[in-house]
C-alpha cells in the first residue's frame, strides 16, 4: 500500500493516499498515542463527509478518538478487516490498517495538507 512518503498528513494525525479514490487512515505516530485499538466504527459506505468533520470511532485501552475527513467527499470503500481486528491499526496503519477509502469531491483540498516531512516536524514541535 502507501508508504509514509507518499500520503498526506493532516494536524489530527490522519493520513490520505490521495487520487480519484482516495484511501484514509490514521498515522504511526496517532496509532503509538492512542495505545491498544479495541475497537473501531468507520463511515458507511456512501456517506458523504465534510473536511475536517469527525467521520470514524477508534477506541483503544486509553479512550475514545473521533476520526476527521482529511478531504470533503464520499465514502466508496470500508476496511472491514479492521473492524473485525482492530489490532491491525496498531500493526500496520499504513497497509493493512487503512480505515476507509472516497472519492474527494474537491481532490485540490489535499493539497493544503502535510507531507511527511511537514507532518515530522509538526510532531517534533507538538511534543515539546
Amino acid at each position: 500500500m502507501a508508504k509514509p512518503e507518499e500520503v498526506k498528513y493532516t494536524k489530527t494525525h490522519e493520513w490520505i493516499h490521495p487520487g480519484a479514490e482516495a484511501t484514509v487512515g490514521i498515522s504511526d505516530h496517532a496509532q503509538h498515542e492512542m495505545g491498544d485499538v479495541v475497537f473501531v466504527e468507520l463511515p458507511k459506505v456512501g456517506q458523504k463527509l465534510e473536511k475536517e468533520k469527525p467521520c470514524a470511532v477508534i477506541e483503544s485501552v486509553k479512550s475514545a478518538f473521533d476520526i476527521y475527513a482529511p478531504v470533503s467527499g464520499e465514502v466508496i470503500a470500508v476496511n472491514d478487516a479492521v473492524t473485525g481486528e482492530p489490532a491491525l491499526l496498531n500493526q500496520s496503519p499504513l497497509e493493512n490498517g487503512w480505515l476507509f477509502k472516497m472519492k474527494p469531491s474537491e481532490p485540490a483540498q489535499a493539497d493544503s495538507l502535510m507531507d511527511w516531512n511537514a507532518y515530522q516536524e509538526f510532531v517534533k514541535q507538538a511534543a515539546h
